[in-house]
């Protein structure tokens, strides 16, 4: 749990197979759509890396999906301008490690909130921080839900099903981003993730924020 103050109604951490999978995009597709039935959505992101050149970070396109502001959804002192994993990022700007005690204290909402998102950096064993990965934060965390995103073509189901075992004991929903119902190797991935291994997964932007709120 985080420091004092108010707490969502309900809790998702965003987590994915790796970088570049579509976390952010999912959760602003998510915070888009609940948004427009009146619901309150709010997104934090604990710490962000990411390349100088690259535009906007995943706090802005976070925060233009919420109506937050950027350094609502992350805080300044957590941007770290080095494509790395942000407590290496900010080692590697000499700056003062990172502590999973630090985010969760850094990790405050306003009151009101129906659906909090807290998207994490990279996979699953990326490192939050110095002395955590996301795994780690999940646990401390305890939310509701935890979201996986993952590629649906080749590879998903290895790197799927790695993720959800480390994940396991916390209910979980798998969006396979990029689904084409025509490919028959992401139906065949999709068919297998949840007949055979009995995951709960999603390929539509509007599936997922539906099961976001309903699912245990």
């Amino acid at each position: 749990m985080s420091g004092a103050g108010p707490w969502p109604g309900r809790l998702v951490v965003v987590t994915g197979t790796g970088t570049g999978v579509g976390k952010t995009w999912a959760a602003c597709e998510v915070a888009r759509h609940l948004g427009r039935t009146g619901l309150k959505v709010c997104a934090r992101k604990p710490a962000q890396s990411f390349g100088p050149d690259e535009g906007p970070t995943d706090a802005d396109r976070l925060a233009g999906a919420t109506g937050e502001s950027a350094a609502e959804v992350c805080p300044p002192w957590r941007w770290y301008p080095r494509p790395m994993a942000p407590p290496m990022a900010a080692e590697s700007l000499g700056l003062p490690p990172i502590s999973l005690d630090d985010i969760l204290r850094e990790l405050c909402w306003p009151p009101g909130v129906d659906l909090g998102l807290v998207e994490c950096a990279g996979g699953v064993a990326s490192p939050q921080a110095a002395d955590a990965d996301v795994v780690d934060l999940v646990e401390r965390l305890a939310p509701d839900l935890a979201l996986l995103v993952a590629g649906a073509g080749l590879g998903a189901l290895n790197d799927v099903r790695l993720a959800a075992r480390a994940l396991s004991g916390h209910p979980l929903v798998v969006y396979l981003n990029h689904f084409d119902p025509g490919e028959e190797l992401h139906v065949r991935n999709r068919r297998w993730l949840a007949e055979r291994d009995g995951l709960f997964v999603t390929v539509r932007a509007h599936e997922l924020a539906e099961a976001l709120l309903s699912s245990d």
